[in-house]
C-alpha cells in the first residue's frame, strides 16, 4: 500500500491562486488482534506494517509468551489494516494502557523501566554524528513530499543500517526496532536517530534494547532525560548543522 496520494489543491501565493497537484500522506488505522481479541488500534503510515507490529509488541512487552511473526496475518481493508496474531502466552491487560504524548494518539503500556547501567565503550566523534544526521535527513523523501512525516534510523556510527518513516514518531522508531529484530541486527554500539522530540516513550524503547546513543533534531522531555540518566544512555538533541546539545552521559561524544 502506498504511503501517499495525489490531490489537486488551491494554492495562494503572492496574491495569486493556482490549482496544483499536491502529495498528501496516507493515514490508516491499524488494528492488532491477538488470539482473536483486539488488543490495540493506532493510526500509521501503511508501510513496513510487519516491522511496526513486531517492534511495538516486543518493545512494549505486550505478549507474555511465544508467537511467530511469520504466521502474522495482515489484511488491507479500505478503512483499516487488520493484523491477527496467534500467541501461546497471555496478553497484557487493557488497563495497563497509557495514552502517550504522540500527536496522533499513540499508546504505550505501563511497565518497569530498565535501570541497570549500560556497559559499553562506544564513542563517536561529534562531527561524524552531524554528518550521519545530515545523511539521515536527506533520506526523508516522504517528509519532503508531504511535510507531515516523521523518520527514524539506526546507525553503527559509520552508516545508516535501517531507515523508516511514519506519521507517528513512536511508529517510526518501532518500525526500525522491528526490522532489526526480524533481520537479526543487534542494538549494541548503535545510534537511534529521530526526527521528532525525544519523549519518554521513545527513550524507554531505546533503553529496553540497550541502544547507547539517541539523537534528534529537536529536544528531549524532562522524563526522557531522567530515563537516559538512570539507564546510562547518551541523549543528544538539536542536531542541526554544525551544532548539537548533549543532555546525558557526554562521554560517548568526542570532539
Amino acid at each position: 500500500m502506498n504511503g501517499s496520494v495525489k490531490k489537486i489543491i488551491h494554492k495562494i501565493s503572492e496574491g495569486n491562486i493556482h490549482q496544483v497537484e499536491d502529495t498528501i500522506a496516507v493515514e490508516k488505522k491499524l488494528k492488532i488482534s491477538i488470539n482473536g481479541e483486539e488488543l490495540i488500534s493506532l493510526y500509521c503510515t501503511p508501510t513496513m506494517i510487519r516491522e511496526l507490529v513486531v517492534g511495538l509488541l516486543l518493545s512494549e512487552g505486550l505478549v507474555k509468551g511465544s508467537w511467530c511473526s511469520d504466521r502474522m496475518s495482515i489484511e488491507y481493508k479500505d478503512d483499516a489494516i487488520l493484523v491477527s496474531i496467534q500467541a501461546e502466552g497471555a496478553v497484557v491487560p487493557r488497563e495497563g494502557r497509557i495514552k502517550t504524548s504522540g500527536c496522533i494518539g499513540g499508546v504505550t503500556f505501563e511497565k518497569k523501566l530498565e535501570t541497570e547501567k549500560l556497559k559499553d565503550d562506544f564513542t563517536i566523534d561529534s562531527k561524524n554524528l552531524m554528518e550521519i544526521f545530515k545523511d539521515f535527513q536527506n533520506r526523508s523523501d516522504f517528509y519532503r513530499l508531504t511535510g507531515c512525516i516523521h523518520s527514524a534510523a539506526l546507525s553503527d556510527g559509520r552508516h545508516i543500517l535501517v531507515f523508516a518513516e511514519d506519521i507517528g514518531r513512536h511508529n517510526a522508531v518501532d518500525k526500525v526496532i522491528g526490522y532489526c529484530l526480524l533481520e537479526g541486527i543487534g542494538f549494541e554500539n548503535k545510534i537511534m536517530l529521530a526526527s521528532g522530540r525525544l519523549s519518554s516513550e521513545i527513550t524507554s524503547k531505546c533503553s529496553k534494547w540497550g541502544i547507547p546513543v539517541v539523537a534528534s533534531r529537536t529536544a528531549p522531555t524532562h522524563y526522557s532525560v531522567e530515563i537516559a540518566e538512570a539507564r546510562g544512555l547518551t541523549l543528544v538533541g538539536f542536531v542541526r548543522g554544525n551544532r548539537l546539545n548533549i543532555y546525558t552521559h557526554p562521554n560517548r561524544i568526542k570532539q
